[in-house]
C-alpha cells in the first residue's frame, strides 16, 4: 500500500481528527489533532491491511512564531510485513503541552518521549517513566526550544559543573583535549 493510500484511509477512519495530508519529496504525512493519538495509533497498529510494528523514530518540532501550534510531535512509522511507512504528526500547543504516550503500543516509544520531554517540556500521560533523559535532573529549562538562550538560563551555572571539572583536573596529564578548565584547549 502506498503512503497516500494510507493517509487517505487514516483520514476517511479519523475524520474529525486529520487536519492535513501533506505530501514533500514523496514523503507524506498526516497531520491530527493530538487528543486521539493513542487511539489512532493503535489502529495504525492492530489493523493488519497497515500492520504499523515498528516505530522508526519520534521526536518534537518547534514552530517558535511560525505556526498556530508551535509544538508537533512527529512519528515515523514502518510495517515490516507490508514494507511501507507513514509520518504522522500531532500539533501541540504551547499553553497545553500534553500528549497520550505510545509507550503501550511500541517499547522503543519509552526514550524517545523522555527526550522530547527533556528536549522540548512536552509531557506525555500515561508514561511509565517520565523524567530527564540527556539533560541532568536538576537543569532548567527546555535547550531545544527556540528560546532557549544558546549560553543557557542567564546568570545560571549547572551545580554539577564543580564535579565534572573535578574529575577533569588530570586530564592534561593524561593528553585528553576536552576543553575544561585546567584541561588542554
Amino acid at each position: 500500500m502506498e503512503a497516500r493510500e494510507i493517509a487517505e484511509a487514516i483520514k476517511e477512519r479519523f475524520q474529525l481528527e486529520v487536519k492535513d495530508i501533506q505530501e514533500f519529496r514523496g514523503q507524506v504525512s498526516v497531520i491530527i489533532k493530538k487528543e486521539r493519538i493513542h487511539e489512532i495509533m493503535k489502529y495504525l497498529y492492530d489493523t493488519a491491511e497497515f500492520c504499523f510494528d515498528y516505530l522508526q523514530d519520534l521526536c518534537g518540532v518547534d514552530y517558535l512564531d511560525k505556526k498556530e501550534k508551535r509544538f508537533e510531535i512527529v512519528y515515523h512509522l514502518y510495517s515490516f510485513r507490508h514494507r511501507h511507512m507513514i509520518r504522522i504528526k500531532a500539533e501541540v500547543p504551547e499553553d497545553d503541552m500534553f500528549i497520550n504516550s505510545v509507550v503501550c503500543i511500541w517499547a522503543g516509544a519509552n526514550w524517545h518521549e523522555r527526550e522530547a520531554y527533556d528536549m522540548y517540556g512536552i509531557v506525555f500521560k500515561g508514561h511509565p517513566d517520565l523524567r530527564r533523559i540527556l539533560m541532568p535532573e536538576d537543569w532548567e529549562g527546555f535547550p531545544l526550544r527556540k528560546d532557549y538562550p544558546l549560553r543557557g538560563p542567564e546568570g545560571w551555572e549547572w551545580k554539577g559543573i564543580k564535579e565534572i571539572e573535578e574529575l577533569h583536573t588530570h586530564d592534561d596529564e593524561r593528553g585528553i583535549k576536552t576543553g575544561f578548565k585546567g584541561s588542554r584547549d
